[in-house]
């Protein structure tokens, strides 16, 4: 029973994996153009086009995770001094790692958040086989300690694009929430969970709710 169990599980890996492939190389060749305006339109401030930062991956194992810039150059100073000065805004930060009205963000990088654009170049990181379309949250390794014991079942599975908590109350959601939501997809995860999230997620772009920060 075990090892039909372990093949199934490897089986199901293959068709994810097969199926992650595929979507993310239409999706990169379809977007191709749109990310070239993007790039564009980033490079009107200063600063590089794209973001880059060290995330958890399966297993534990790091890996450079890519997004379009939507912040100011000198984002974490900007960060260090508001927290410095703003009681509210750390205990936000220290609660859920996230801030209202976050003074980081760009005119541009804004719209980008809203609409989910700037997690666009998150494709090529599919395509490397550092993440999954659908997946638990990519965590910076400071805040892993956070999931306590849930890490070892998290890190079972490659972080996704997007998931579980992202299309139930993405900004309303408690951070212990959002934990609890991605422990239960990666326990019950299938091909047919991943499409329909990835449904989910289209409509929540269409229809966006105002984001606080990521």
């Amino acid at each position: 029973m075990v090892q039909r169990a372990q093949h199934r599980r490897i089986r199901d890996d293959g068709l994810q994996r097969g199926f992650d492939v595929l979507v993310a190389s239409v999706l990169l060749l379809a977007a191709a153009p749109l990310m070239l305006v993007v790039s564009v339109l980033i490079l009107l401030s200063r600063g590089p086009v794209l973001f880059r930062q060290t995330r958890v991956g399966r297993c534990g194992q790091l890996f450079t995770c890519l997004k379009f810039r939507t912040m100011v150059p000198d984002a974490a100073a900007t960060l260090e001094k508001l927290l410095a000065t703003d009681p509210v805004a750390r205990a936000a930060w220290a609660s859920d790692f996230k801030l209202v009205n976050d003074p980081r963000i760009t005119r541009v990088g804004n719209f980008l958040r809203k609409t989910s654009l700037d997690e666009l170049p998150q494709l090529i990181n599919v395509l490397r086989g550092d993440m999954s379309l659908v997946g638990p949250r990519p965590v910076v390794p400071e805040e892993l300690g956070r999931y306590g014991d849930y890490a070892q079942v998290v890190l079972q599975v490659r972080p996704g694009m997007t998931g579980a908590w992202q299309v139930n109350g993405r900004n309303t959601t408690t951070y212990m929430q959002r934990i609890k939501l991605d422990v239960d997809y990666a326990l019950h995860r299938t091909l047919t969970t991943d499409i329909g999230i990835l449904f989910k997620t289209i409509r929540a772009v269409i229809n966006p709710q105002p984001d606080e920060s990521r």
